[in-house]
């Protein structure tokens, strides 16, 4: 389906937000989508936009770092009446595009001084109906105020306007925390796309040889191409290749050129400037985004003098990433001199290379991946569900003296991953106990060391290999009654070894069978083997199944798996959860087994994780948490569970 996608962009200092923009752009348009690029910084030559439209606010740029001042066309502080034009043509683009995809650069996390215009789109955003998907682009690094308050404004804008918060990075190189304090309420919101490569043609094979100098597209570059000029001057048995932006002034570019000795050549900044990287023995520039691409493109040796004036911190951040993993040599610009420079340089040229980092850079292409899922779930992400069920049979609960609680369990966690991650970010945002229950066979030690972080996280045995044994087309299970007890008993017995032995004292001696199928004839079995609790699914039919073991099951699954795998009706959901309370008030369930909550992290997609945040939400509203684990399987079983007793 073709989708109306719009993309807002004001840079202000260098080009290096219109490119990223106008490099997600192109990925749209190339995916059949109507694509409008909508830019309110100077005009910039960009690379074919193909078939997206361009739209050109009255630019407004600034000088150096300080972004209080706008200017404009002239050069000359903008008044009121040239923001309104940008404003109005803002509005109108808006509404003649209709977009279905919303992107606004940078703001809210950036861009203050635009603030007035961004709320207005996002206003009209918030009016239109059907309203856009709403989504915020940003680089891997970024600079936060030093004001508490305006950080929390910025998440409460983002909670408020933002579906999606796209990240162009990738974790492994820098996660987003290290330079922004996240907010553990939009956390979920983060979507890491890869770094986005603006230039995604094939990187030429060359024989490496001679030493290329480049910059960003600003001035702010001028002490580096002018130490590099007197650094040529020591190390001239290779060429040199000094590529100056568009944003030195041509006096200056002339002065450069007209200093530089006869084997450094020293021209603006070229199209084919990939080409000349991939033949380069050495790099040497500042550590923009766009450069950081470059240098991962191209595989090959830095020295890197990041941007640090007004204290600046992004380049200087993504420089020591890149040298933490043998990539780069850092120069600080404070220490930038011809000599330092040249000292470096020799370095970068003697050391040996390392090999390539495996750090995603198809940022474009899954942005638009992610973009698009995210614009098909949204009738079902912002759709209303009716709680009044639930709440009135919580209601009738509390009116008899029947207190209600609840348990969180999730299944086949094996390692510490992205969706975990968002898994227990939500619990410990709702201060919620949750029971991972972890495949033994494949559990990875990273996996540990997160349940090490998160108190109120324990770990259950979920089978063996969470291996199907069923003949034919019986239902899945992998402890059935159609097989053994001896083999099963055995893997049970070695499953709870392992995961202790990996896990340690965040593991619980709960065994929870896969597909929540166990044969009748292992349970007894159980206790000998060193499990103190079991956990299915539907209601128990009594706490104690077998002495010495302690029973609470799962009774309410919002996933349709043998529909679409996404999220089931929510009315079905809620009428789950209000039939698990009416059967207990009835009489025909255990009043004191709590209702249990079964999810599957590595499974969700976005409409299933909304539904999760907004049923904790709406039971905390109540007063209402999940338990932790200890709770769940009660007073009398709390000193076996913790022990290490098999």
């Amino acid at each position: 389906m073709s989708l109306r996608v719009l993309i807002a962009v004001t840079h202000l200092l260098g080009a290096g937000h219109l490119t990223r923009a106008a490099a997600l752009a192109r990925a749209f348009a190339r995916k059949g989508h109507d694509t409008t690029l909508m830019s309110g910084g100077s005009p910039a030559r960009l690379a074919d936009l193909e078939t997206v439209t361009f739209v050109q606010l009255p630019p407004v740029r600034t000088v150096g770092t300080s972004f209080k001042t706008l200017l404009g066309e002239d050069l000359e502080p903008v008044d009121a009446a040239y923001l309104e034009r940008r404003r109005t043509l803002l509005l109108d683009t808006f509404k003649t595009v209709r977009p279905d995809i919303l992107i606004t650069e940078l703001f809210p996390f950036g861009r203050r001084v635009l603030a007035d215009e961004f709320s207005a789109l996002l206003d009209a955003a918030r009016s239109s109906n059907p309203r856009p998907l709403v989504l915020c682009s940003i680089r891997d690094i970024l600079v936060p105020s030093s004001k508490a308050s305006r950080i929390a404004e910025t998440h409460e804008r983002v909670l408020r306007d933002y579906d999606a918060v796209l990240v162009h990075g990738d974790p492994a190189l820098v996660p987003l925390e290290a330079s922004w304090p996240l907010d553990e309420r939009i956390a979920p919101l983060i979507r890491y796309t890869g770094y986005v490569d603006e230039n995604e043609g094939p990187v030429p094979a060359s024989r490496r040889h001679g030493i290329v100098v480049s910059g960003g597209s600003s001035a702010a570059s001028l002490p580096l191409y002018r130490a590099a000029i007197a650094a040529s001057r020591e190390i001239a048995d290779r060429p040199w290749h000094i590529l100056i932006g568009r944003g030195v002034t041509e006096p200056d570019f002339l002065s450069i050129r007209e200093s530089a000795p006869a084997h450094v050549v020293v021209e603006r900044a070229r199209p084919d400037f990939r080409a000349l990287l991939a033949g380069a023995e050495l790099s040497v520039s500042q550590a923009g985004y766009n450069t950081t691409v470059d240098l991962l493109r191209c595989g090959v040796r830095s020295v890197l003098v990041p941007f640090e004036v007004d204290h600046e911190t992004e380049q200087r951040l993504r420089a020591e990433r890149l040298t933490a993993l043998g990539l780069a040599e850092i120069l600080p610009e404070a220490d930038l001199s011809p000599q330092n420079l040249a000292d470096a340089i020799r370095r970068g040229l003697t050391g040996a290379p390392s090999p390539p980092p495996s750090i995603s850079i198809d940022g474009a292409r899954r942005s638009v991946v992610v973009a698009e899922s995210l614009a098909h779930s949204m009738p079902a992400l912002h759709q209303t569900i009716d709680w009044s069920p639930l709440d009135r049979a919580l209601d009738r609960a509390g009116d008899q003296g029947c207190p209600i609680r609840f348990w969180w369990r999730d299944d086949d966690a094996v390692a510490d991953t992205p969706q975990l991650d968002r898994l227990l970010g939500l619990a410990r945002r709702n201060e919620a106990g949750i029971g991972l229950a972890v495949i033994p066979e494949g559990i990875d030690a990273s996996l540990a060391a997160r349940l090490a972080q998160e108190p109120r996280a324990v770990a259950l045995v979920h089978g063996w290999r969470h291996a199907n044994h069923a003949p034919g087309d019986d239902k899945k299970a992998e402890f059935g009654a159609h097989r053994p007890l001896d083999p099963m008993a055995a893997e049970a017995e070695q499953a709870l070894h392992r995961a202790r032995e990996r896990l340690g004292s965040r593991l619980l001696p709960v065994f929870v069978p896969p597909w929540n199928r166990i044969s009748p004839g292992l349970v007894p079995h159980l206790p000998r083997l060193g499990f103190r609790g079991l956990s299915t699914f539907t209601d128990r039919k009594a706490a104690h199944p077998v002495a010495g073991l302690f029973q609470i099951n799962t009774h309410v699954d919002p996933i349709d798996w043998h529909g679409t795998r996404s999220l089931t009706d929510p009315a079905s959901i809620v009428a789950s959860l209000a039939g698990a309370i009416e059967r207990r008030l009835a009489g025909h369930a255990d009043r004191d087994e709590p209702i249990g909550f079964l999810t599957h992290h590595l499974v969700h997609d976005d409409v299933i994780w909304s539904l999760c945040e907004r049923l904790i939400a709406h039971l905390a509203a109540r007063g209402i948490r999940f338990l932790c684990l200890d709770e769940c399987f009660g007073m009398e079983t709390r000193s076996h569970l913790r022990s290490n007793e098999i």
